[in-house]
């Protein structure tokens, strides 16, 4: 293993609770609710079941955040469930983070929301067969290049975006209720092939990205104490718009018709105002989508940057290119993986949830695997942190029975006759990706 460096500048403690509260939310809203109530409605049977299963994302996000507000109270550190991973469970584990981050959790990330970005675009001009994949690579290329050249987007550019996304949701679910009023609703069928554990998964892919607030806390300022409110209150506020946004849409399309829709809220918006509506919020979310992706690019090269400066068997990662000052190879080996995802998938009668497929188990693994961290450090005592999770261990025994069912329903994703057999081989691809790494551990040792 090589020695790492230590950088002359470290990470500064300039965020304040607002400051976090706003990144986070930031984090978690991205496209999948322009995308993920369709596929939620198509595996629910009622509007009880429907509004019942986001409730019940928030309250599993909720016990989740706390249980990562103790971890980040205890070891505050940009390396987020890289560094509990390695502190709690061994080096190897880490190493395994990291690896299915940069082959499946972050790529397959990207790819998904690329797809949902090329849904949208084909509202606006399509580019005939499998139009949505073809704007899902395109736009993973212009964004792998402007962050190979070092284009990298403003701070202020971000915000105003998201204010802009956060805005728009609010607006689309108080729009949903008045056109409900009037609008004739597609009666819902029942899906012979519906499943509960299906839809959670596509609840919690959308409530994802609370977790990164974890990557945040080393530059929070009183992080052992202030990173609890950060997580909680970013969670409340987000399940709080996503049960607006939701009864919104219910409102106006009934679950038939949101079981029905490839794009949920352009057809809401063309209800409301007819095709240039459906026109204006397509460009919405490319813009939304645009974003999620570029931060997601970003982040991800440089994970699999410091990567590549920790083990020698990944140097090349390590590669930092002054001029741009971007990690170049980390960005192309990134792009160049989201690419090859993107043509798996297009093959699949859903690019977005193919790729839901390739990274639940994966990333559902190691979201249990940092969770059970909590009781190791709890067993080895030591220093108290600022911040216990409250009922413990119910609550986080509560997220850990909550990863497993996941972990359980994504890998059941590959018997669901709904997908076809193409689903089963994208859980199985992430599956042995991220076990391929176990030898490449042993090999990198060396």
């Amino acid at each position: 293993m090589a020695q790492q460096n230590e950088p002359a500048a470290q990470p500064q403690p300039l965020l304040s609770v607002p400051d976090g509260i706003f990144l986070m939310v930031g984090m978690v809203i991205g496209v999948g609710i322009f995308k993920a109530p369709s596929l939620v409605a198509g595996n629910t049977g009622s509007m009880v079941e429907f509004m019942g299963a986001w409730l019940l994302g928030g309250a599993i996000s909720l016990c989740g955040a706390l249980v990562y507000a103790e971890l980040a109270s205890r070891y505050p550190h940009t390396g987020g469930e890289y560094a509990f991973l390695a502190r709690g469970l061994g080096r190897i584990a880490a190493f395994l983070f990291a690896w299915s981050r940069m082959t499946v959790i972050q790529t397959g990330a990207i790819a998904a929301v690329a797809f949902v970005f090329g849904d949208y675009a084909s509202e606006i001009a399509p580019l005939g067969a499998h139009s949505s994949a073809k704007w899902a690579a395109i736009c993973v290329v212009v964004l792998t290049a402007l962050n190979f050249a070092g284009t990298i987007e403003s701070k202020t550019v971000q915000k105003v975006m998201e204010v802009v996304l956060i805005s728009a949701l609010v607006l689309l679910g108080l729009f949903g209720f008045f056109a409900g009023q009037d609008a004739p609703q597609p009666a819902a069928s029942i899906n012979p092939n519906a499943s509960f554990g299906l839809a959670m998964i596509f609840v919690l892919l959308t409530y994802g990205g609370w977790n990164e607030a974890a990557y945040i806390s080393g530059e929070v300022r009183d992080a052992r104490r202030n990173m609890t409110r950060i997580l909680v209150v970013g969670i409340v506020a987000v399940t709080a718009l996503y049960m607006l946004v939701n009864a919104g849409y219910m409102a106006a399309l009934g679950l038939g018709g949101m079981a029905q829709s490839k794009a949920v809220a352009a057809d809401l918006m063309r209800l409301i105002a007819g095709d240039r509506g459906a026109v204006v919020l397509a460009l919405i979310v490319c813009i939304s989508a645009f974003t999620t992706m570029n931060a997601a690019i970003f982040t991800g090269a440089r994970t699999s940057y410091a990567f590549g400066q920790d083990f020698r068997a990944f140097r090349l990662l390590g590669a930092w290119r002054a001029r741009g000052s971007t990690p170049a190879n980390a960005l192309l080996a990134q792009g160049a993986i989201t690419l090859a995802l993107i043509a798996a998938s297009s093959v699949t009668p859903d690019g977005f949830s193919a790729m839901v497929a390739y990274t639940s188990p994966v990333f559902w693994t190691f979201f249990l695997l940092t969770g059970a961290t909590l009781f190791v450090f709890r067993a080895r005592g030591g220093e108290q942190p600022a911040f216990k999770v409250p009922l413990y261990p119910l609550i986080p025994l509560a997220f850990i029975a909550s990863c497993a069912y996941m972990l359980w329903s994504s890998i059941d994703y590959i018997r669901n006759p709904m997908f076809g057999p193409s689903f089963g081989d994208m859980v199985l691809a992430g599956i042995v990706i991220m076990a391929a790494g176990i030898p490449l551990y042993w090999l990198a040792r060396k």
